[in-house]
């Protein structure tokens, strides 16, 4: 009688397998990071590449018309504070970056707030694609939302937006304002010098002043830290209150930045036991009394900010500038003789 061999396959020891699974999950956690790192890059990318196609369209504007767009127009009319204009200096610029039909829906001569057809529109160009907040804003009976915000926003100088507004009404010192449609001859410091914008991010929150009246006839200088803001006479906090979510709106809040804090730095509001990050606007360009803010560049890319200057150059701005260099390059005639890092 013949015997049988049987042959017994191999298997995986219990040890042998969780070897393997350890191994794979060392691979996952080395690739994971390096895909994280690869996507950041290219979200950086796209984003100074929304800012070079918007330093090409201020210069397309500007050869157009004589002179940058203004961020809002207003006017004193004996009593009040009218707004002649109040749309935003991105919404000019928008036949420039292939959005010639949303343009030619706008009428000017009316507000944005009675044009949600405009107003709830998503402009790619305007987004950056880290933005965590890419949504909606407000609400409207026709299209869901009124409003989408900006990620990118016009240096309006160092921390004065609107000033005497009963006589003079004085803009800042930024490339872009209110009643301000500087001209390339007005950059004494250099094109190459001055920025023009910088990101911001979305639904940042925002405090404004206790009172909306208040005029400071000696002006009143900059903060000089970001602790500072808790010896500002400030209204009541209002967590659903905020700034760079319409991008219609010419307001500083909306679609300006001051350069007053550096790049990404922590404005610090404690109210109910939570802290805050946020936007600080003494009285909003409306009011009659003086707009000062403190309205700080942000982004979601780490270690700085993506940057467009007036020449139309790009650049990133890391989050250790100098303060005193950065507010030099936010000024359009300060006399500062410094250069972009």
């Amino acid at each position: 009688m013949t015997g049988t061999h049987r042959q017994t396959r191999g298997g995986f020891t219990l040890i042998e397998l969780l070897v393997v699974i350890a191994i794979i999950a060392i691979l996952i956690g080395l690739l994971v990071p390096a895909v994280q790192k690869v996507r950041a890059a290219a979200a950086r990318a796209q984003c100074l590449n929304n800012l070079k196609q918007m330093g090409l369209a201020m210069h397309g504007y500007m050869d157009a018309n004589n002179g940058l767009p203004s961020n809002g127009n207003y006017s004193w009319n004996g009593s009040l504070v009218t707004a002649t204009n109040a749309w935003s200096g991105v919404s000019r610029i928008l036949p420039f970056i292939e959005q010639e039909s949303l343009f030619r829906g706008i009428d000017f001569s009316l507000g944005y707030g009675v044009q949600p057809a405009i107003s709830s529109k998503r402009v790619a160009t305007f987004i950056c694609p880290s933005e965590v907040n890419d949504k909606g804003y407000g609400t409207d009976a026709t299209f869901g939302h009124k409003y989408w915000p900006i990620n990118y926003s016009l240096n309006n100088g160092t921390w004065a937006v609107l000033t005497g507004k009963t006589s003079a009404m004085r803009s800042g010192d930024g490339a872009f304002g209110p009643n301000q449609a500087c001209r390339p001859a007005d950059f004494v410091d250099g094109l190459s010098n001055t920025v023009a914008m910088a990101e911001v991010k979305a639904f940042t929150n925002r405090v404004v002043g206790a009172s909306t009246t208040t005029v400071y006839a000696a002006g009143l200088p900059p903060l000089s830290q970001t602790s500072a803001v808790a010896s500002l006479p400030l209204a009541a906090f209002n967590p659903a209150t905020y700034s760079h979510v319409e991008w219609v709106d010419g307001k500083v809040d909306e679609t300006g930045f001051t350069t007053v804090f550096t790049p990404n730095s922590n404005v610090a509001y404690s109210s109910g036991g939570v802290a805050y990050d946020v936007d600080v606007v003494l009285a909003r360009e409306p009011n009659p009394g003086d707009t000062y803010a403190a309205v700080t560049s942000r982004s979601y890319h780490s270690g700085g900010v993506n940057v467009m200057f007036m020449d139309g150059s790009t650049r990133f701005i890391s989050n250790g500038i100098d303060l005193a260099t950065w507010r030099a390059l936010g000024t359009r005639v300060g006399g500062e003789a410094v250069s972009a890092p």
